[in-house]
């Protein structure tokens, strides 16, 4: 990918300053950019001399794209400031049965309705066309036609791929990129991952470089392509015991810093209620929380 310094010309404020600035993190190529943390980006040009004018550049890519409605009750895309962002990547963390995947229904339900075509890459042979149509009937008005109309429109623009293992998974994307490339009516809306750890976590085993490697490689891909094409990439994560019992995120640190937004989703059985909580996000403090019902 294009090293920093060629963009100069094209793109005059990324000057020298912001060329040192980022090869002080080790950034010196779009990819690097792609894949660094950019909340610790932001956090470190805060103690610049130049501050106000690295965080504007920093965040220039990842700040002003236009807000895709995130299909969950509304009171959550009040909370996300519009919903999930077009150029971002999305992670929803959640315990099993916290409703991760349900969730991923709603999102992409309301999108497909709503907005175009929606790629879905069921990693764990749990997409439920059932579901999606309970979903988007009650989405719908009580007109049994418009209903059935409504339901048609939504599995047309929904495209559903069984992927098992993360070569799959690569092909499948690249595949994505070519398609949206050469045909711009058909271009996806919004692609979902249900879920990332399902395909990351079986080559993490052993020394784990060759793992790693290929972790980045599937983080850096999914940015490249929800950068490039401007659409939201959502994908699931589940929880393992962590220090004293405590439940955490899998796929671990290294991970950690891939995804643009982190979230927490969480549910209360005995009050049926489920919670939204910020793990990480660009414009919103760690520990912002709202509750909500799934459908």
């Amino acid at each position: 990918m294009a090293p920093l310094k060629s963009l100069e010309q094209r793109y005059p404020i990324i000057d020298s300053t912001f060329q040192s600035f980022c090869a002080s993190h080790g950034i010196f190529s779009v990819e690097d950019f792609l894949l660094h943390d950019m909340h610790a980006l932001v956090v470190s040009a805060e103690q610049h001399n130049t501050s106000a004018r690295l965080k504007r550049v920093s965040l220039n890519q990842y700040a002003a794209f236009e807000p895709n409605s995130s299909g969950i009750p509304y009171v959550i895309d009040d909370f996300l400031n519009g919903g999930l962002r077009a150029g971002h990547l999305i992670e929803l963390v959640g315990p099993s049965s916290s409703g991760k995947t349900q969730v991923c229904f709603m999102i992409a339900s309301n999108v497909a309705k709503s907005s175009g075509r929606v790629v879905f890459l069921d990693t764990c042979n749990s997409f439920s066309s059932k579901r999606v149509a309970e979903v988007v009937s009650q989405m719908s008005d009580n007109s049994t036609s418009k209903a059935k109309k409504s339901l048609e429109h939504v599995m047309s623009n929904i495209v559903c791929y069984s992927v098992f293992d993360i070569f799959t998974m690569f092909d499948v994307v690249h595949h994505l990129k070519s398609t949206m490339r050469s045909q711009s009516g058909c271009r996806a809306r919004m692609l979902i991952i249900d879920s990332i750890s399902s395909l990351i976590t079986p080559v993490l085993g052993g020394s784990g470089a060759h793992g790693r490697a290929l972790m980045a490689s599937a983080g850096f891909i999914l940015k490249q392509l929800a950068d490039e094409h401007h659409l939201p990439v959502l994908v699931t994560n589940h929880m393992v015991a962590g220090e004293a019992g405590l439940l955490k995120p899998a796929l671990g640190e290294s991970w950690k810093s891939i995804p643009h937004i982190r979230l927490l989703l969480s549910r209360d059985s005995t009050r049926h209620i489920s919670s939204i909580s910020v793990l990480k996000h660009p414009n919103m403090a760690t520990g912002d929380r709202v509750e909500f019902q799934i459908l």
